[in-house]
């Protein structure tokens, strides 16, 4: 409480005396040269792609989230495009960020404001030479802070988005900077300055002591190199080290129980020791949560939604969503804290050459079963088939970012999935939405008497949460076994998991109770494919058949049909839901058969 009311007390004190932004010259980052990095990416698919991108930002077509957002000639940096709302310039502490009726999302409006789009002109420009993307960073800068007078509105009331712009700004001072007009890049410079003075007395520290401080943290630790200010630099600097212990699991995971935000995590980790060489523990972090990140995504290189996806990224937010694991097992690898992953020579052009100068290699990795017993994660593979099973407790705090998908499994073979996971959708846009994707029906697991696994309490805490044990773990050449429970409003469900390789997987549910006539639920969410082949038996994709032990009904859209593949999109999708009415203890075999 004191610490809140410290920062409550300057920040309205600079409500009445504004700070003033420092003059002086500014100290290079660490980074590579941007003109030779762009002079080695030139003619490459990568290169194309950027340019195409930097195109519709010039027609202020924002590829946003999983959207394409218009905002017309003049941008209006508080609006939320994709739900018409728009804020007034309030004190930034009195935002109501969370109340969709008087903000709309949020997350729309703060996604356009991290400004990464005017990196990617930069990065245009310096691949292309156009004179038309400096002339559009220069005008979005001027337009954003005529709108934007600090300490007013929406754009000013999360800190994390704060360090996120900043960090922006810091890359096109970086890449174009000295092309900028001196005018415009000395008013650019104060604001930036006064960013970080925002930023240091705001850290979420006690409010979102998640990604969010370490974002914060990072952040403020370049613009303290950035403007020679030590003491934020180093107190930067030393939050960034302590959270990646708090923060990163000892087998690697990140501890919010989130897939993507592990790439986010390891991101903002990764990029920091970039700016400043870590300690040995702290780069033994960065190889672990590489190891993981490897582990989970498969061959297919892609990051299995379990948990929150937010749709944003830390740098270069473009392309598919599911794809964003390659660059950043590519810029673990080229650092040298990911010496047994696979990434392609491409995967490296996002991320490692702009941060490490490095435009070519590629290496192919072996892939094994493994456990990872402190985030209850379990990855079942022989390299062509991959299973990844949820068998962890919920994240720290009160879980935000965690789903009710304990025991929920996501299966895929070669370059086709067979089970996902649905994704987010929303956060606050639509709560009865919200509550959905993140519940237990929306997952590869069993729901019973229609109660989630937690009780939601609001966008971003569950209440009543479950207990989860890993009960087995055998692994061998012939077949692979996974045995787990979850403990929940007085209900016990133990799923059993037995590969045997290659060609057949059989899943077992017990679920044990209180007395009484109870409504199970099974719910299988097939990939893009499904077709039932009687009331029993369904294909789904890549040749493999799905046979349950009674009868399930196939249908799309409804209640639970739905996938969604970045964040802000929905799509219909196929859903397999048996139910039994029945007293406890009760059971149920269902067995997936894979095409050899």
């Amino acid at each position: 409480m004191a610490y809140r009311l410290r920062q409550e007390a300057v920040n309205a004190s600079r409500l009445l005396f504004p700070p003033h932004a420092r003059t002086g010259k500014q100290q290079a980052l660490p980074l590579p040269d941007g003109a030779a990095v762009a002079r080695k990416l030139r003619n490459t698919p990568y290169a194309a792609e950027v340019e195409r991108l930097a195109d519709l930002v010039l027609a202020h077509r924002f590829p946003l989230l999983g959207a394409e957002i218009e905002t017309g000639a003049e941008i209006d940096w508080r609006k939320d495009y994709l739900h018409g709302v728009k804020t007034k310039p309030a004190y930034f502490a009195r935002m109501p960020y969370l109340d969709f009726a008087r903000c709309g999302d949020h997350k729309v409006v703060w996604e356009l404001n991290r400004h990464q789009h005017l990196v990617l002109l930069a990065q245009a420009w310096l691949l292309t030479g156009r004179a038309e993307y400096l002339g559009e960073i220069c005008a979005g800068l001027r337009s954003w802070i005529e709108q934007n007078p600090y300490p007013m509105g929406i754009n000013w009331a999360s800190a994390l988005e704060v360090a996120l712009r900043a960090l922006s700004w810091l890359w096109v001072d970086h890449l174009v900077g000295e092309q900028m007009p001196q005018d415009v890049r000395a008013k650019f410079h104060d604001r930036l300055y006064i960013h970080a003075i925002h930023l240091a007395s705001n850290l979420s520290v006690y409010f979102a002591p998640n990604t969010h401080l370490l974002g914060e943290a990072v952040a403020l630790h370049a613009l303290g190199v950035f403007f020679g200010e030590r003491a934020w630099s180093g107190d930067g600097a030393a939050i960034v080290e302590r959270e990646a212990a708090r923060q990163v699991r000892d087998d690697g995971a990140y501890f919010e129980q989130s897939a993507y935000y592990h790439v986010y995590a390891l991101d903002m980790l990764l990029f920091h020791a970039a700016l400043q060489p870590p300690p040995d523990a702290y780069r033994e972090r960065l190889r672990r949560m590489a190891r993981f990140l490897h582990a989970v995504a498969g061959p297919r290189r892609e990051i299995p939604f379990i948990g929150d996806d937010d749709g944003g990224r830390f740098f270069h937010p473009y392309g598919r969503h599911a794809r964003y694991a390659r660059a950043t097992l590519a810029a673990c690898a080229a650092y040298g804290v990911g010496e047994d992953v696979t990434y392609d020579a491409e995967d490296l052009h996002p991320i490692a050459s702009w941060w490490l100068g490095i435009v070519e290699g590629e290496n192919r990795a072996q892939r094994k079963s493994e456990l990872f017993p402190d985030s209850g994660f379990a990855v079942l593979t022989d390299g062509v088939t991959q299973c990844v099973v949820d068998a962890g407790p919920f994240g720290p705090f009160r879980a935000g970012h965690t789903h009710a998908s304990k025991l929920s499994f996501t299966l895929c073979r070669g370059g086709e999935w067979l089970l996902a996971d649905p994704g987010t959708y929303t956060y606050v846009a639509d709560a009865t939405l919200r509550n959905r994707f993140r519940g237990t029906a929306m997952h590869n697991t069993v729901r019973i008497d229609g109660l989630d696994q937690a009780t939601p309490a609001g966008p971003f805490a569950w209440e009543q949460r479950p207990r989860t044990h890993v009960m087995a773990w055998n692994v061998n050449a012939v077949r692979e076994e996974i045995e787990a429970e979850c403990r929940y409003r007085g209900f016990r469900h133990v799923r059993r998991i037995v590969w045997e390789k290659p060609s057949q997987l059989l899943v077992t549910d017990e679920i044990e109770g209180p007395a009484g006539t109870h409504e199970l639920e099974q719910f299988w969410h097939p990939g893009a494919y499904a077709r039932a082949l009687s009331g029993r038996e369904f294909a789904l994709g890549a040749g493999a058949v799905l046979a349950l032990d009674g009868e399930a009904e196939l249908s799309e859209g409804g209640e639970f049909g739905w996938r969604s593949p970045a964040f802000a999109v929905r799509e219909p999708a196929p859903v397999i839901r048996r139910v039994r009415h029945t007293t406890l203890p009760a059971r149920f075999e269902a067995r997936i058969t894979l095409s050899e």
